[in-house]
């Protein structure tokens, strides 16, 4: 990631200098990044960032030389899967659908704050395999250079480790870069909110389990139907393991808290009788309860 900083300091100007044509400049050089790599396997989320790595590896190399591998897992709602699914056939490239074993690591399942490197870990590794397998040359993810910048990101550190790309923050391109090359290139995805996934949502220190995975999935579907007509967007149920914090955008978080079905239906997706609490919705709250992030990375 050496070219970075250089690289973000000359998009920062083009936006100010020349808004119309850095876009178009940083997408350029995306592409031109992927001829560099040989037969590339993206490891696709289906969300933004991984959309334009992919999309921009098809630009870059040939159909046969491109495809994508979607994790599959209690972890994982199904209807990612499926929009990711739908996102491949679009453009035309293999997608491989592979089941990750991140249950199975004990650290994992303990859910402490290293929980993302045993995930990542796991996932590159499967993914790897697969690449090994097919003789692909490189594995690449949707990493950002807002992610870097994020701070708590154990899950990139294991990443690392096992060499996977990261052309998105290698370039420096962050969130709102990567935002206007999906919506340059007119992929679906380039307003579609953040989505990590399940075990997010799950309070650091309560063990992980398929069934307190399932009942956020659930839980989150059920309030994301009751809210929809007020317009949210970002939606998180927050399994506290004494609590449950529904989190949604500001704007609706006071409509949120007047809907007197909401708790009946966390309720009826698993959840016990435990207390909800409404809050605007924040990227990354549950590491705010660690005592220190820094510690973790």
């Amino acid at each position: 990631m050496n070219s970075g900083a250089d690289t973000s300091r000359s998009f920062q100007y083009c936006r100010a200098v020349r808004p119309d044509e850095w876009a178009w400049g940083a997408a350029d050089q995306l592409v031109a990044e992927f001829t560099r790599y040989g037969k590339t396997l993206v490891a696709f989320s289906g969300g933004v960032d991984s959309s334009v790595a992919l999309a921009a590896a098809v630009r870059a190399l040939e159909p046969a030389d491109v495809a994508a591998v979607t994790a599959v897992s209690a972890a994982v709602p199904a209807a990612e899967v499926a929009a990711a699914r739908d996102f491949c056939a679009g453009l035309g490239v293999a997608h491989h659908v592979l089941g990750t074993r991140e249950m199975d690591v004990e650290g994992y399942r303990e859910n402490g704050p290293r929980r993302c490197y045993f995930c990542k870990s796991t996932l590159i590794d499967t993914v790897r395999e697969l690449a090994d397998r097919l003789g692909f040359d490189a594995v690449v993810t949707g990493t950002n250079a807002s992610d870097l910048a994020a701070g708590f990101r154990p899950g990139i550190a294991a990443a690392a480790e096992r060499a996977a790309r990261t052309p998105l923050a290698d370039l420096g391109l962050d969130k709102p870069a990567v935002r206007a090359i999906a919506g340059l290139w007119g992929l679906d995805t380039a307003a579609k909110p953040a989505a990590a996934c399940l075990a997010s949502r799950i309070a650091y220190g309560v063990p992980i389990s398929p069934a307190r995975l399932a009942r956020v999935e659930l839980a989150e579907l059920a309030a994301r139907r009751l809210l929809d007509p007020h317009g949210v967007v970002d939606l998180r149920v927050r399994d506290l393991g004494d609590g449950v914090r529904l989190e949604v955008d500001a704007p609706v978080v006071e409509r949120a808290r007047a809907d007197k079905g909401l708790a009946a239906a966390i309720r009826a997706a698993g959840f016990p009788d435990v207390p909800l609490t409404v809050e605007a919705f924040r990227s990354g709250s549950m590491n705010e309860l660690l005592d220190d992030p820094d510690r973790w990375r």
